[in-house]
């Protein structure tokens, strides 16, 4: 993502399509997509300090809600009054925000304040697996056999890396956090496939700051007794950076990074991008945190990349308008 996001973190796939014809020269759109990727790998660890510094459900909604607020003001300089969505879709999609940013965000707190920020990164890379799961069970696309090969490689690649969190480091609150990272991911999946309709019909920057706004308003509201006694004299500037990067970098700058991707180099190569994320995160908390990853972490990661590239390779089959959401949206989670 937030995502983290988490994200990981957020705002779902664009509906935009991306210019045609042949192949693209590596240009400033791939060099702003390693940069998407950078923030959103690097973010895993910057929350990790952030929620070291402040109580981790305030330092959630701060973040979330300064950027929602941002979102807000970048959607309508840029998309305008006239792309807002009609009543009916607005109402429905600050609902389904209240789940895909609010709920979402609240798990992935919930689950990298109490395991590792490498493996949080590694359980969010198999997201495609679950959205591929739950958009076959909605109807909207259908996998060959290839692609289950793929999802299968991803799944095996996750449980071994939740496994090595707990059972194999002895850590059972280490456990319970890849736990929560795994459901989160799930939450996101249902998100993304429920979302997929309004894709087609609603601008994504009027999509994203709505379903971020009903998110943030969620968790401030959880977050609000902890914001309401925090001493914020006693906050360093560089807890306050940790907030800046894991509100405005990853859920805002990252995301925006990521539809200039979609609209010109299309979604496929994008979410190729996005794979870099948690290769990333491993190296950043391994540098930054002493998070050296186990054998078992590393043969899990190594499946589960594995896996997403044996499923990019399937050709997918829609049942439904805009199909390229499910096999992108995950990638935006790393807030």
């Amino acid at each position: 993502m937030s995502a983290a996001s988490t994200s990981a973190a957020s705002p779902a796939a664009a509906p935009a399509t991306p210019v045609a014809g042949g192949r693209h020269a590596f240009g400033a759109t791939d060099i702003g997509l390693l940069v998407m990727a950078a923030i959103w790998g690097i973010n895993f660890t910057v929350v990790k300090a952030g929620i070291a510094a402040m109580p981790a459900l305030a330092f959630n909604g701060i973040r979330v809600v300064l950027a929602a607020v941002v979102l807000q003001l970048v959607a309508f300089a840029v998309a305008g009054w006239r792309t807002f969505p009609s009543r009916r879709d607005a109402l429905a999609l600050l609902a389904m925000g209240v789940m895909g940013n609010g709920i979402y965000q609240l798990l992935f707190i919930a689950g990298l304040s109490r395991t590792r920020a490498g493996i949080a990164a590694l359980v969010i890379a198999a997201g495609p697996a679950w959205i591929a799961i739950i958009s076959r069970l909605f109807g909207r696309e259908r996998l060959p056999g290839r692609g289950w090969a793929g999802i299968a490689l991803q799944m095996f690649g996750m449980l071994c890396v939740v496994a090595s969190a707990g059972l194999l480091d002895a850590d059972p609150t280490a456990l319970k956090g890849a736990a929560f990272i795994m459901v989160g991911s799930i939450v996101w999946a249902l998100f993304t496939v429920m979302l997929q309709p309004y894709t087609a019909r609603v601008h994504p920057l009027h999509l994203a700051s709505l379903t971020l706004s009903s998110g943030a308003v969620l968790l401030f509201a959880v977050g609000w007794p902890a914001i309401r006694v925090l001493d914020f004299t006693t906050i360093t500037l560089a807890a306050w950076g940790a907030v800046l990067y894991a509100g405005v970098g990853a859920l805002v700058i990252a995301y925006l990074l990521f539809y200039r991707g979609v609209r010109i180099l299309g979604p496929t190569r994008t979410a190729m991008y996005g794979n870099l994320q948690p290769i990333i995160a491993l190296l950043v908390a391994w540098v930054a945190l002493s998070e050296q990853p186990t054998r078992y972490q590393v043969l899990g990661g190594v499946l589960v990349m594995a896996g997403l590239l044996i499923s990019r390779t399937a050709r997918m089959q829609p049942a439904g308008p805009a199909p390229h959401v499910t096999s992108v949206a995950a990638t935006e989670r790393a807030a």
